[in-house]
């Protein structure tokens, strides 16, 4: 997708830049610089954590001449969503592991990376309603070329309907009118039992404030108020719960409402998404780690944080192997557990914020999620989607065929005649048997794709990962925040409070824009724009188109 320019309104047409295709799309810009704010010193910010927000972070800050030091203790960049090579298959490849962020990506050893199968913890959609997301991507790809459509990305429940979001309009109403026509989830007698002035109220929302009205109540107690077609919640429960790793009776229903908001009565991007063209460390993290090592950020891979010490004007980081980092500031853009082990460690940090500390704490991990990318030697039948939602399959909730999407694994499977299959189970129980589980995922596959029964596989990667934040129905304004008690360390990542209606890969993006922004302002320096989808409902003309189309339907 290209950016563009559309004219503003009024009598001077003059042009404005716009992230995506809604020209309903609000910028939200920087506070000002503080006036007599004193200058970041030689020492800079120490950003914790090379994920989304971290990664994001760093460039705010570097952009503005802020010496930077990036610490991720992973060997490669991208946090949840960075790959790595896959030894096994016939290849000499490393483990991925990079000296500096120059030379990221790089297996070390002579062979072309886009020759070596690589894994990563799964498949992510990257909607374009990720506008801040997408700004970072084009630090190092302007044109945003590296990113491809998916057609379709249809969901099926079993013994029931599959639906699809193919060919459905971008623009509110009529992207939602045309999906309830279109889908077999909605039969016109379910659709008469809806609860009407509930279902119009998710058409005027607004952010932040939803979320907070909606404390307390989960997307399971969301759908039941709105007396939701029995048949169609896999669509709401299934795509949004599950793709924060939660149980549906666990996840917060402002957190529904802002997906649907989103995605379905707020914004005109569409439904459909894109996909990296190579796996995430090539497509992506490492083009933006060479980006950021021209801007003089120095990126310490395979490191961990051990300590944070205050100092008079500044922080202290130690890290895992005894050297210390001098800092005017930090970033934390760790995991849910790293930064309630840094904080917790930290005592001077909110010292006198008791509450935040307990609150901060207090915030939950996500139940664990299972990914299983298997190498077999058969291809799927023809005509398979490279990505299926899945409900009703026992602990499956979707199945990717990796060649599809991805040239390294395209290749494997050429040469073999296989196919490269991926599996997801999410909000997995914690006591949940592996060989068990593997089995009843196996058996779930061969129900969608019974031309793979008898396969052999010839390698396979399981990852079993705990490490997401629960977007749970506790209270809102009790996760935190970008800013902390002490103006020297501000937080950025997915499980941070965001006013905006935004989630998942976009909130880390959001949040370390916002964290960067901070601190700039603090040292008298600019900050970067802010997008998101507009922050209301479309309200009243929806609600009576609504009104009108319910009426419509036979009694």
């Amino acid at each position: 997708m290209s950016v563009q320019w559309l004219p503003t309104v009024g009598s001077a047409r003059r042009s404005r830049w716009l992230p995506g295709l809604d020209p309903r799309a609000v910028r939200h810009a920087p506070d000002a610089p503080h006036p007599g704010a004193s200058p970041f010193s030689a020492r800079g910010v120490v950003v914790v954590g090379g994920g989304i927000a971290g990664l994001t972070a760093a460039t705010g800050l570097a952009e503005r001449g802020v010496p930077v030091t990036l610490v991720e203790r992973e060997p490669t960049l991208g946090g949840r969503v960075r790959s790595w090579p896959v030894a096994g298959l016939g290849t000499s490849a490393g483990d991925g592991a990079t000296d500096t962020a120059e030379h990221a990506g790089a297996n070390g050893d002579g062979v072309d990376p886009a020759s070596v199968p690589t894994m990563s913890r799964g498949f992510h959609a990257f909607f374009r309603q990720y506008y801040n997301l997408r700004a970072l991507l084009r630090r190092s790809d302007p044109g945003l070329e590296r990113l491809v459509a998916v057609d379709d990305y249809p969901l099926t429940l079993a013994d029931g309907p599959t639906d699809s979001f193919a060919a459905i309009p971008r623009t509110p109403p009529l992207s939602i009118a045309a999906f309830v026509v279109r889908s077999p989830s909605f039969p016109v007698t379910a659709l008469r039992d809806v609860d009407i002035s509930a279902a119009l109220g998710l058409l005027d929302v607004r952010f932040p404030e939803t979320y907070t009205e909606l404390d307390g109540v989960s997307a399971s107690d969301v759908l039941d108020r709105l007396r939701f077609p029995q048949q169609a919640r896999h669509l709401a429960l299934e795509v949004f719960a599950r793709s924060f790793f939660a149980d549906p009776r666990d996840f917060s229903g402002g957190e529904l409402v802002a997906m649907f908001h989103t995605y379905f009565t707020g914004s005109a991007e569409g439904l459909l998404f894109d996909v990296p063209d190579a796996p995430y460390d090539e497509a992506l993290w490492a083009p933006l780690g060479r980006y950021l090592h021209r801007l003089g950020v120095t990126v310490e891979t395979g490191r961990s944080v051990a300590a944070l010490d205050e100092q008079a004007d500044g922080v202290r980081v130690t890290l895992d192997d005894g050297r210390t980092l001098e800092a005017d500031a930090v970033v934390l853009a760790t995991d849910r557990a790293a930064l309630q082990r840094l904080v917790d460690g930290a005592g001077w940090l909110g010292a006198d914020d008791p509450d935040w500390r307990a609150r901060l704490g207090g915030q939950r991990i996500a139940p664990p999620f299972v990914v299983w990318r298997l190498w077999l030697d058969r291809p799927a039948a023809q005509g398979s989607p490279p990505f299926l939602g899945t409900s009703g399959y026992g602990p499956l909730d979707n199945v990717s065929f990796v060649e599809q999407m991805e040239p390294h694994a395209r290749r494997w499977a050429d040469a073999t005649g296989g196919t490269v299959v991926e599996l997801h189970a999410y909000a997995v129980p914690p006591d949940t048997d592996e060989t068990a589980l593997r089995d009843e995922l196996t058996r779930q596959l061969h129900r969608l794709h019974p031309e793979l029964v008898g396969a052999t596989v010839v390698h396979d990667e399981l990852l079993w990962r705990d490490d997401c934040p629960l977007a749970g129905t506790d209270p809102w304004a009790d996760r935190p925040g970008v800013e902390t008690p002490d103006p020297r360390v501000v937080l950025a990542g997915d499980g941070v409070r965001c006013p905006l209606p935004v989630a998942l890969m976009e909130r880390a993006a959001t949040t370390g824009w916002t964290a960067a922004n901070v601190l700039l302002a603090r040292h008298g320096l600019a900050g970067h724009d802010v997008w998101s989808v507009p922050l209301r409902g479309r309200g009243q003309p929806l609600a009576h188109a609504a009104r009108r189309a319910l009426a419509a339907l036979p009694r």
